[in-house]
């Protein structure tokens, strides 16, 4: 089968490669890939020196698949025979308590695996199957669309779980700044019109993601400028906002975030842009703020993801590419060039 893999570091991009398409055993199974979508955290790996990250190459990208089960290994629950499903990604030791409840996004021994999850560490769903360890990381998505599935796992669930932290602070009278509308950060703003009063505002560098936010329901979007910090307090009465989701994680996102905030504040990092905070009392940073880093989410949020997309609640602006075509969609994101999320499927 084909498949897009990392290869070996310091190349920056991936190969399109010809490898044995996986056999299920034990409780293992088979998913026949749809859709696999592209991140820029894939985009991340390919960037990374050697030793930077705790993976062994080659292994095949992809951490956002959806697709059809194909084959079940003999120990596995036959109860997902012949399902459509999305694959739950950020898979931990499955043994400690945190895996057991679904939380393998912050598994007790992550800092030990060598691997995040699938398509991180371990071969990934950019190829025509891929193998997965259980059932347990599979949700049914019915007749839901391979290519709005797939990035239901990570770039739905992120948001999703970064907004779940801050639902005690998003009440009604509220205001909520989300930073970055690509494609975590468009739907960030579908899930805070879905399950928050909150009103949402929208801040980018780039016309056309203003346009995108919405269209994602944001209540306003504006372009990043110098006086946007004083501007977004004037827009809130001069207190301040409740939180920020920063989805670019750079020096000036974050500066922007930290001044923007109302005492007692809360700013979610999403982004890895490099940026970083000094932590100082007292200091620049609001009284009362709090941080948050948030990892992927958990296999019930990705559960309650699912129907809200089911519902009519999410739409995942998408770019379809063949999967032949994926060096192309890796060049277009790394360019800034993507508008929502790329999505690679198979070849005709």
């Amino acid at each position: 089968m084909r498949a897009v893999r990392l290869t070996a570091w310091g190349r920056g991009r991936p190969t399109l490669a010809d490898v044995e398409p996986p056999a299920p055993r034990g409780r293992e199974v088979l998913v026949r890939v749809e859709a696999a979508g592209l991140c820029q955290s894939d985009v991340h790996v390919l960037d990374a020196a050697a030793g930077a990250l705790p993976y062994q190459p080659p292994f095949t990208l992809g951490h956002e698949v959806a697709g059809h089960v194909e084959a079940l290994g003999p120990d596995a629950d036959r109860t997902v025979t012949g399902e459509r499903v999305v694959v739950y990604g950020p898979w931990g030791c499955g043994r400690c308590d945190r895996c057991a409840a679904g939380r393998d996004n912050y598994c007790d021994r992550r800092a030990g695996l060598g691997w995040h999850g699938i398509g991180l560490g371990l071969d990934g769903g950019m190829a025509e199957y891929v193998l997965v360890p259980s059932i347990r990381h599979l949700v049914p998505i019915g007749e839901l669309a391979a290519d709005q599935a797939a990035p239901l796992s990570d770039a739905a669930l992120t948001s999703y779980h970064a907004i779940a932290g801050l639902r005690q602070v998003l009440g009604e009278g509220s205001a909520v700044v989300v930073i970055g509308v690509g494609g975590l950060g468009h739907l960030a703003v579908q899930v805070l019109r879905a399950t928050t009063p909150s009103r949402v505002l929208a801040l980018d560098v780039r016309e056309a993601a203003l346009t995108l936010a919405h269209r994602s329901g944001a209540h306003s979007a504006t372009l990043v400028r110098a006086d946007t910090g004083r501007r977004l307090r004037e827009a809130t009465g001069g207190r301040g906002v409740d939180a920020v989701l920063d989805f670019v994680g750079g020096k000036a996102s974050l500066e922007l975030a930290t001044a923007s905030l109302r005492p007692g504040g809360e700013l979610v990092v999403v982004g890895s842009g490099g940026g970083h905070l000094t932590v100082r009392k007292p200091g620049l940073l609001p009284p009362g703020f709090r941080l948050s880093l948030p990892f992927w989410g958990t296999r019930p949020e990705l559960a309650e993801v699912v129907a809200l997309a089911r519902a009519g609640a999410l739409h995942v602006e998408t770019e379809q590419f063949p999967l032949s075509a994926a060096e192309e969609a890796f060049e277009l994101l790394r360019n800034g060039a993507m508008r929502g999320r790329a999505v690679l499927v198979p070849d005709p």
